[in-house]
């Protein structure tokens, strides 16, 4: 059918097609973790998928990232 979405098109949708380096590529390749992956995804998609949104949810994990950090800094 002409309307059906193949799972690479889920997978690799048009808001990342358009970048030099696709988000997954760069996080796998600096083996980031899953904050750290999903700032990269988010930053790196917001123009072209949600906009204001997610930024927030870039935020949201950028948050998280620096408070664990912080704890694991006072562990120290």
């Amino acid at each position: 059918m002409k309307d059906e979405v193949t799972i690479i098109d889920k997978q690799n949708p048009l808001y990342y097609k358009g970048l030099k380096i696709e988000p997954i590529e760069f996080i796998e390749a600096n083996n980031l973790n899953f904050l750290e992956g999903n700032i990269i995804k988010y930053v790196s998609r917001y123009k072209q998928k949600n906009g204001l949104e997610d930024l927030k949810k870039a935020k949201w994990y950028l948050d998280r990232l620096i408070e664990n950090y912080a704890k694991e800094a006072n562990n120290e």
